[in-house]
């Protein structure tokens, strides 16, 4: 039997309405119903729906092969999909690539390039939906990649190879692409999979800024102690269902989590709402811990 205490404490979160579901207009910034995925014949997801307001940050959680990223890549018109994805209200069928580039930003798991650029040049890419692919890059341009690269602590990396980089820097990499991107909706897979300790808090803190400055935050992970940190909502999925959403305490149950990832656990909560997670062992086939989540 293995034991696992996470003792950390959120800092107070700025008062902009946690809980609710859509902005001031009445219109969700993301908007998603009865979204299915089925790839080479397999369905991955099923009739899978919520809402996002702007300056939300929603976290996914789920077990391997659950769907998470198939859900991330749906939302961001990577791959077909059924039912219907809005952002403020419009389908996103209905945007140009241009368009979605402008509204929403995309950052993948770490992962190694086979082309070779110069980290201010790769991130400076990130500005090219907001210029149009074909106009040169002005100054201002410039200055916001090295504003990027100073908030993720990769000052002096301007002019590194891309293929230099190691998994966590390049990750940090994608991140400060996505912010001069300008982009309302943040789609982050997996962010911190590839980071030290230090560098996990870290990129968290720069997202955490991101939405308390307004910006929408849909992120994939792992770590149901950092999920339940961070982000004002848990949407859970297993088996390619939306089994639970809602703030992370109502979300990650002890019966639901030994349900859903076959571990038991016992769960505390600090007075700032963050949960403190007690893991004890897995779920054996006669634990009566073991109910429908």
């Amino acid at each position: 039997m293995f034991r696992r205490r996470c003792w950390w404490r959120r800092p107070p979160r700025c008062a902009r309405g946690l809980f609710a579901l859509t902005s001031g207009n009445g219109v969700a910034l993301l908007s998603v119903d009865r979204l299915s995925v089925t790839l080479d014949g397999h369905t991955i997801l099923r009739d899978v729906g919520f809402e996002v307001a702007a300056g939300q940050w929603v976290g996914i959680l789920g077990p391997n092969g659950a769907g998470k990223t198939t859900l991330l890549r749906a939302i961001g018109g990577h791959i077909p999909f059924e039912g219907e994805v809005r952002l403020r209200g419009t389908p996103i069928e209905a945007m140009s690539a241009q368009e979605q580039a402008r509204a929403q930003a995309f950052v993948r798991q770490a992962r190694s390039l086979t082309f070779d650029f110069a980290v201010e040049e790769f991130v400076l890419l990130g500005r090219a939906p907001q210029r149009g692919w074909l106009q040169p890059y002005r100054e201002s341009d410039r200055e916001r990649v090295r504003e990027a690269l100073a908030r993720v602590e990769l000052e002096g990396f301007a002019t590194r190879s891309v293929l230099s980089l190691s998994g966590g820097e390049m990750q940090r990499v994608f991140l400060a692409q996505a912010l001069v991107q300008g982009a309302d909706l943040l789609l982050l897979d997996e962010p911190t999979a590839h980071l030290d300790v230090h560098y996990q808090f870290s990129f968290m803190e720069q997202i955490r800024a991101q939405a308390e400055a307004g910006r929408t935050v849909l992120a994939v992970g792992h770590d149901l102690e950092l999920a339940a940190r961070y982000a004002d909502r848990l949407l859970l999925i297993a088996d390619g269902e939306l089994r639970a959403q809602g703030p992370p305490a109502s979300v990650l149950t002890p019966e639901r989590i030994a349900s859903v990832f076959g571990v038991r656990v016992a769960l505390d909560q600090h007075p700032d709402g963050t949960l403190r997670i007690d893991y004890l062992g897995p779920v054996s086939s006669s634990d009566e811990n073991r109910v429908p989540g």
